[in-house]
């Protein structure tokens, strides 16, 4: 009986043990002992955000970039990356748009959302400005349908958070699609990622980074 219970003991504390490591350790984040590794690790967790977007940014604006090293090569100039000045950057708190209309700015944003795995909301939203710009009708249909499938449906693989009624209005729009097909959506869209995810942005490390006047900006701006 006695090897019995010590066995039963056993196999508790090791189910035990498996579900907090399973739930990141709930069970003791109220602990005194556990505070300083959580806060090490939230601190590693920052950095590693931070990397990551840099990293995201680079690759970004390499691709963004490409198709302006034409122009630049006949200014005589070479610009492998288009890091703002602390007052361009600056720019970018004052409204939205101006966040989204700098190249630098959108990819800064867009790595941002992707930190946050909200980075739908910003596909989506471009998505839509490329199908308002479409003309053919046939092209229309067809990014019309795409559009939907990858953001709309239920399941999609990049569902955007939109209501059920507008979700089936745009069902029923895109069989005989129309520029303003998404219009209602990505007016949702929008206003989320200006409500919620634009703010966070501003707030964020990586940002204020950018608004600062530090040796690498001046190092790159003078590449």
């Amino acid at each position: 009986l006695s090897t019995a219970r010590h066995s039963t003991a056993r196999v508790a504390m090791q189910s035990a043990l498996f579900l907090a490591v399973r739930h990141g350790g709930r069970t003791e984040r109220g602990s005194r002992r556990r505070s300083e590794p959580e806060e090490a690790d939230k601190g590693r967790m920052k950095r590693t955000i931070i990397k990551d977007w840099k990293t995201r940014l680079s690759y970004f604006l390499q691709n963004s970039s490409n198709s302006n090293k034409r122009k630049s090569k006949k200014a005589g100039k070479h610009r492998n990356y288009f890091r703002p000045s602390p007052e361009e950057a600056q720019l970018w708190s004052e409204a939205f748009d101006e966040l989204l209309a700098n190249k630098y700015g959108l990819a800064a944003f867009r790595a941002f959302l992707k930190s946050e795995f909200c980075e739908e909301n910003i596909e989506f939203w471009l998505a839509c400005e490329d199908f308002k710009k479409t003309k053919s009708p046939q092209k229309l249909t067809s990014k019309a349908k795409k559009i939907y499938n990858d953001f709309i449906e239920k399941e999609a693989p990049k569902e955007i958070n939109i209501d059920f009624q507008t979700k089936n209005m745009i069902a029923q729009n895109i069989q005989e699609a129309t520029h303003t097909c998404f219009s209602a959506a990505q007016k949702r869209v929008y206003s989320l990622m200006e409500n919620n995810s634009y703010p966070r942005f501003l707030e964020s490390e990586f940002y204020q980074e950018l608004c600062k006047k530090t040796p690498i900006s001046r190092a790159a701006q003078g590449t």
